[in-house]
């Protein structure tokens, strides 16, 4: 029905034409500007907690041990958009004022850390004990082993779910709109209450949103496919 409309009415078809073409730049701006930069920058700074907190949790230090998995527990068992929440309205209650942009960085780093942690955990609890005792027997000390044998294999097990995990980011950029960052979709919304075309606003972040992970996931099997190169059959 809503589409019969459009085309039924030649001005106001070319009226959300206008509005689509208009506001394409602006959604690739916020898209290119800070949604890009904030999926990367969040996921970098994510992947060094979450190796972190991966060795922490295998370690043998007990006190290492409780305080990753509290932490992992605490960031898997409270939703994101409550986190980015008491970072950015919360925290200032106590004298703690934190901009949009670090904010941001912050709370998806955290988030990313701890979902990513349990990735790389589970690569590294994958690869055979025997790895590690061929390390030894040439003489090879505990970091030597796992710089040199067990993180080259535990990469390529762990590069499937790390690569959901960051186009997943991508789409989780879009809670930042809620802490005031003017990312793609926060622009979005901008321009839809100026005109009152939501539908259509929304509709065009969408598709730049599927556009950026479709082209991710199409990177994603390009890399799957050499690693496997070195597997054998």
């Amino acid at each position: 029905m809503y589409l019969n409309n459009i085309f039924a009415d030649p001005e106001k078809l070319a009226r959300l034409t206008e509005i689509a073409q208009n506001s394409l730049v602006p959604l690739l701006q916020g898209a290119i500007f800070y949604t890009i930069p904030l999926t990367l920058i969040s996921f970098v700074c994510g992947l060094g907690l979450a190796i972190l907190t991966a060795l922490a949790r295998i370690s043998d230090v007990k006190i290492l041990q409780i305080i990753a998995r509290v932490y992992v527990s605490a960031i898997r068992g409270t939703p994101l958009l409550v986190q980015l929440f008491i970072l950015f309205y919360g925290l200032p209650t106590i004298g703690i004022v934190i901009d949009p942009w670090p904010s941001a960085i912050i709370g998806f780093s955290l988030n990313v850390g701890a979902y990513a942690s349990e990735i790389i955990r589970a690569a590294i609890l994958s690869i055979p004990k025997g790895q590690w005792e061929a390390g030894y027997s040439i003489g090879m000390s505990s970091r030597q082993v796992l710089r040199r044998i067990i993180f080259p294999q535990a990469t390529r097990v762990s590069i499937p779910p790390l690569s959901n995990t960051f186009i997943s980011l991508v789409k989780d950029t879009s809670l930042a709109s809620m802490i005031l960052l003017t990312e793609m979709f926060r622009r979005a919304q901008e321009i839809a209450t100026t005109n009152y075309e939501f539908l259509l606003l929304y509709t065009e972040a969408a598709l730049i949103y599927w556009v950026i992970c479709f082209i991710l996931s199409i990177a994603q099997g390009r890399i799957e496919s050499r690693l496997d190169r070195y597997v054998s059959r």
